[in-house]
């Protein structure tokens, strides 16, 4: 983990009110792995205060991407930034996927995503173990809400139904959940708690491991102010922290 300056390459908006920005830090390409994330302070000034995490989508050489969407003061100020500014930067933090990708052999990794769960999607997808087949459920609310870069084998779900099946991306795995072998499958899965709540109780219905990366606010990004706690499932812990512990868990060790 690092704090520095880093430039801006890129800065585009991929889809309506949805950029992605690529960052380059040899340091923190080098030592990322898929699911962390980093902590980004935005402006200089007092407001916003606090930093902003997101979870790497990419990594390509010394090169990092983020995708983001306008939601506020501090992604609005993101989204302004050009070629060549400067953005302090703290990061790589939390746990990754990687664990779980090699804890046991599986031969189907379930990518299931929904809204702006993507975002650390092509990086998990680029860490497979090699022969190790996917397919990607994507889920959201609207056609123009999708983001599709790097994603391949690739099913969807609109809300609205403007694009491929309508309903959520949960109902698109309810679906589909009877064709996977449970000893051979793993389900990889970021997006709003209450999907992830669905999803956990749909994939331990038919034992199938299932691995969850939590979104949620961080002040500090590294465990200190104790902002974005869980409640554990197993252990002694009471709680964990996602920014510490996760925010990639088994489903089955946390309360979502």
């Amino acid at each position: 983990m690092i704090t520095e300056q880093i430039p801006v390459i890129q800065n585009e908006e991929v889809t309506e009110g949805i950029f992605r920005l690529t960052l380059r830090s040899k340091q923190i390409a080098t030592g990322a792995v898929a699911g962390q994330f980093i902590n980004v302070r935005v402006s200089d000034s007092p407001v916003p205060m606090l930093r902003r995490p997101f979870s790497i989508s990419e990594k390509k050489g010394d090169t990092i991407s983020i995708l983001f969407n306008i939601v506020g003061v501090g992604t609005r100020i993101l989204a302004s930034k050009r070629k060549g500014d400067l953005l302090d930067v703290l990061g790589p933090l939390g746990n990754g996927f990687a664990p779980f990708l090699t804890d046991q052999k599986f031969e189907l990794a379930v990518i299931v995503a929904g809204g702006m769960g993507v975002a650390p999607m092509p990086f998990l997808l680029s860490s497979l173990p090699r022969k190790t087949e996917s397919i990607v459920l994507l889920g959201a609310r609207t056609a123009g809400q999708l983001v599709k870069t790097g994603l391949d084998n690739l099913s969807i779900a609109t809300d609205d139904g403007t694009e491929g099946a309508r309903g959520n991306v949960v109902d698109l795995f309810r679906k589909r959940v009877a064709a996977f072998d449970p000893t051979k499958t793993k389900v990889f899965s970021c997006g709003p708690t209450r999907m992830m709540q669905a999803l956990s109780a749909v994939a331990a219905k038919h034992s199938i491991p299932c691995f969850i990366s939590l979104e949620c606010d961080m002040a500090c990004g590294i465990g200190l102010c104790q902002g974005c706690p869980v409640p554990a499932a197993r252990g002694e812990k009471k709680y964990v922290l996602v920014c510490k512990d996760g925010p990639v868990f088994n489903s089955h060790s946390v309360y979502v």
